[in-house]
């Protein structure tokens, strides 16, 4: 019949023209979602530490729904993970230093390792990981797995020295950072980098001639 068939129209035109509704998770089509995410959560973990940094705020620093961050990287402690995986492969930053004089390894150590700290694009996974190393489980592990682990216990095998005076020597550089990048206090702060090589390498130096 004649309505019925306008009816169906009506319906028909209706829902050719109503706008599909949005689901929360994934976005449509081709994005840098993932990669919005990560950046993101660089950001707060650096600023904020592992504990103060939720998963609802980093979705909103990618503009992104939080169902899309579980979706990706399921927990909380995966994301920090995945943000925070180390840029540097340890592999090519031991035989930089081993490389030389050993009277000299105290600073091409400690050059080295304040060098990634100076660039723009990896600092703020390490003051990341820095800051959350003081505030959670996560954090702490994670840093004592690059430093410790995978840089200064390959030293150590290298040097032929005990893991101790290595970790003493980590202590002394972990702890410049954290006044200069983390905490920012001055003078540390804006000292240059031949000042605190110049400070740092005989301390380190005497650790790894014992």
């Amino acid at each position: 019949m004649a309505w019925r068939e306008a009816a169906r129209a009506v319906v028909g035109g209706a829902g050719l023209m109503a706008a599909p509704a949005r689901r929360p998770g994934r976005r449509p089509g081709p994005s840098s979602s993932r990669k919005d995410i990560l950046a993101a959560a660089r950001v707060l973990f650096g600023d904020r530490g592992y504990d103060k940094a939720s998963i609802r705020a980093i979705a909103g620093e990618a503009g992104v729904d939080p169902a899309l961050v579980h979706h990706f990287f399921g927990t909380k402690g995966e994301l920090f993970a995945a943000a925070m995986e180390f840029p540097v492969d340890p592999a090519s930053i031991v035989p930089r230093i081993l490389d030389g004089p050993r009277s000299e390894i105290g600073e091409r150590l400690v050059r080295t390792f304040l060098r990634f700290w100076e660039d723009p694009l990896l600092r703020p996974q390490f003051v990341g990981i820095l800051r959350s190393a003081t505030t959670s489980e996560q954090g702490a592990a994670l840093l004592r797995e690059f430093i410790t682990s995978r840089i200064f216990a390959r030293i150590a095998q290298g040097l032929g020295v005990p893991g101790l005076s290595l970790t003493a020597a980590a202590a002394q550089m972990i702890g410049v950072v954290m006044l200069r990048y983390v905490l920012e206090m001055e003078p540390m702060a804006s000292a240059d980098e031949d000042e605190l090589v110049a400070l740092l390498a005989p301390t380190v130096q005497r650790y790894l001639d014992t």
